[in-house]
């Protein structure tokens, strides 16, 4: 693909004309038809729950649903927000939808909390039924987790305050931080730039910036208070409503695992976290400091020849994914041919990266590219996540999505392949900084997210006891796990802790423990591939599963063991190799040089 050849902004015309398309009314008024027929039906039928073959015909009926296109209009209204953070239009509209799909949602309560007051013998029957086979996986997670639903009422009431209770809160803070410019040497920064800007600095002009982002961070902290006491108020209730005993159980059984095996990996984690206290202290040697300060534990340590601009991240990338499947070079060709990338920062678009997919809906990927090391690595994660959802499309609508604990693993799979590819067409001398940027990558990925997971569990106790948390014992308690995770060669200032402020992610309730789950199994996938190739099949099962069973039972088609932590420790033996690695070459790099 030719550079000029290669849109760099989504097409999202692949979606909807604008915000004011009557096709957006049609897909709702269909859906709320659709919908309201279900409901309809089998609220006066319910054989469904007494016999498989009739239960199965609802299935199918109630599977249908979700290939509706109503989805895609809260989609688009999403990312044009997402775009432009003060595009009002886009924000009502988003409202709204949200408000009629939580109502569509609401009249189909009705179903899934039935079939979960059926009889353990029923419950049985159905599991063993032929019939009911390529159900299986679903009814059985259903079943599971039925002690924890509520009636009817209640779930439709916790359903239509979600938004106001929880989302709406969110997306204050954030509009208000990513209205937010810097003025740095004579130009103004859009936020998101200006943080990643950061580590490439060198040391004064990093601190500097820096400095001024933390500004920023406590302006908006008394927002941030409020909305994250909210949050995470609510989340209390809803958790005491349901019977929940731990703060972090939704999201882990949510996303289909253990709450054992998961304590047992942010406690193998957190036991290691001499490992990042080692890198951390190679890290200050290779900076040239006597100490380190929070600005600098993202740092580059130098900067390889040459640059990555977009096109040559994606023929780079595109290379690698292409030797692991061609399939996977198609799909990345075609995401970007097609204008479902959108690749540079500008002002009033939201940082960071995501892949967003649907069932049967197009696959975007939003990046804030800069042409540095980085954000090859993103693109070869969110494109990781990209490959991830198209695959998992051979599965039947109920089936097509992933839980996130495997959507990590995938997405840092193909970032981990690109980034050996680079490192491989390194000149001797640029070892120590690719090593070096490898290992940044686990640090931030592995211990820094445990480290976060760490926080949350401290600051929902604080919320459960004390009933408000003011915003300097959050940065405190910010400033406390991130110290722990950094070790001795970095000074963690108490104002470094405001960075609560932005960290969406502890938004969404102990979310982080996937990055590590993630990043720790796809090691033991990638060095599988690395020595037979052919283990790529394996590893394609695992992309194509969906959620037609459990991430355990998924890893354990491919040969690993994640009820036990020794897959986790596996991983971390890797991650110190590679330390001590970058420790011989810093320390035989300077005795070269005396």
């Amino acid at each position: 693909m030719k550079k000029t050849d290669m849109p760099t902004e989504w097409d999202l015309t692949l979606l909807y004309k604008s915000l004011t398309d009557p096709a957006i009314e049609r897909d709702q008024r269909k859906a709320d038809a659709a919908v309201a027929s279900f409901a309809k039906r089998y609220r006066k039928d319910s054989r469904y729950l007494r016999n498989a073959k009739a239960l199965a015909d609802a299935l199918l009926a109630y599977e249908s649903l979700m290939s509706l296109p109503s989805a895609q209009a809260l989609q688009y209204a999403s990312f044009k927000k997402i775009l432009n953070v003060a595009d009002k239009e886009a924000e009502a509209l988003s409202a709204r939808l949200e408000a009629r799909a939580t109502k569509r949602g609401n009249q189909l309560l009705f179903f899934p909390l039935a079939l979960g007051k059926i009889s353990r013998a029923q419950q049985k029957a159905f599991l063993a039924s032929p019939v009911l086979a390529s159900y299986r996986y679903w009814l059985s997670q259903l079943f599971e987790n039925a002690k924890y639903n509520l009636t009817e009422a209640e779930e439709k009431i916790l359903s239509l305050k979600s938004d106001v209770s929880h989302g709406r809160w969110i997306q204050a803070t954030s509009n208000i931080v990513n209205k937010h410019t810097v003025s740095f040497e004579g130009e103004v920064l859009p936020l998101p730039k200006a943080q990643a800007m950061v580590r490439t600095l060198p040391t004064p002009k990093r601190r500097e910036l820096y400095g001024k982002l933390r500004a920023i961070y406590q302006d908006v902290a008394d927002i941030a208070e409020s909305e994250i006491n909210a949050v995470y108020s609510n989340k209390k209730i809803e958790d005491e409503l349901r019977g929940m005993k731990h703060p972090y159980e939704s999201t882990v059984r949510g996303y289909q695992n253990d709450p054992k095996t998961i304590l047992s990996l942010v406690d193998t984690v957190a036991a290691h976290n001499d490992i990042a206290h080692r890198f951390f202290k190679v890290k200050r040697t290779l900076l040239g400091e006597k100490q380190l300060v929070y600005a600098d534990q993202a740092a580059a340590v130098g900067s390889l020849r040459t640059k990555m601009p977009f096109a040559d991240a994606v023929k780079l990338v595109r290379e690698v994914f292409g030797e692991l499947d061609p399939a996977y070079a198609d799909i990345f060709d075609r995401l970007l041919a097609r204008g479902q990338v959108d690749v540079y920062p500008k002002k009033g678009k939201e940082g960071g990266a995501f892949c967003a997919s649907g069932i049967g809906m197009p696959t975007f990927v939003l990046l804030n590219h800069i042409d540095d090391f980085e954000s090859l690595k993103t693109l070869a994660h969110e494109m990781g996540h990209a490959v991830h959802a198209e695959r998992t499309k051979t599965q039947r609508p109920i089936y097509q999505g992933h839980p996130i604990s495997t959507a990590e693993t995938a997405s840092t799979f193909f970032e981990t392949a690109a980034l050996h590819r680079l490192i491989e067409r390194l000149p001797k001398e640029e070892q120590i900084i690719a090593l070096h940027d490898t290992l940044q990558d686990d640090m931030g990925s592995v211990f820094r997210q445990v480290a976060c997971f760490r926080f949350e569990q401290d600051l929902h106790a604080e919320v459960r006891k004390e009933g408000y948390v003011p915003k300097e014992r959050i940065a405190a308690l910010m400033q406390k796990h991130m110290q722990a995770y950094l070790g001795p060669a970095v000074t963690v200032d108490e104002a470094d802790g405001y960075i609560f402020t932005y960290w969406s992610h502890i938004r969404y309730f102990f979310y982080v423990y996937s990055y590590a789950y993630g990043q720790l199994i796809s090691k033991s996938l990638y060095r599988r591939v690395v020595e037979d190739p052919a283990y790529i099949k394996k590893v394609d099962g695992f992309l194509s599963a969906g959620e037609h069973k459990s991430p355990r039972d998924i890893f354990a088609s491919c040969g690993l063991n994640t009820v036990k932590p020794e897959v986790f420790q596996a991983g971390l033996d890797q991650i110190a190799e590679n330390v001590a690695r970058l420790e011989r070459l810093v320390s035989g790099d300077r005795k070269g040089k005396k």
